[in-house]
């Protein structure tokens, strides 16, 4: 995975709906992803409870959106994500 330089962090976050986020970074760079694929492994797998998903918030100290259960996405894992899906849309 590459990762930016300078770093990115998450501005604004929103639940759609599914397993789909919208997501802002704060260079701008703003879009909406599916993350059904990446939840797999010990703390992802309660988040298929799609009611358990939806409660993502954007974590102030971490930059990045989080959920109760612990789980957490790196803002540069997320970037690369939403970069790729407006890429794929134009």
């Amino acid at each position: 995975m590459e990762f930016t330089d300078p770093p990115v962090w998450v501005t604004d976050a929103r639940y759609v709906g599914a397993y789909r986020v919208w997501l802002r970074f704060n260079d701008g760079l703003e879009g909406e992803i599916d993350l059904s694929a990446e939840l797999h492994g010990q703390v992802f797998e309660p988040l298929r409870d799609v009611t358990l998903f939806g409660q993502l918030r954007l974590h102030p100290e971490y930059e990045t959106i989080v959920w109760p259960n612990g789980a957490d996405l790196a803002p540069e894992f997320l970037y690369e994500q939403v970069k790729r899906a407006v890429s794929d849309a134009a």
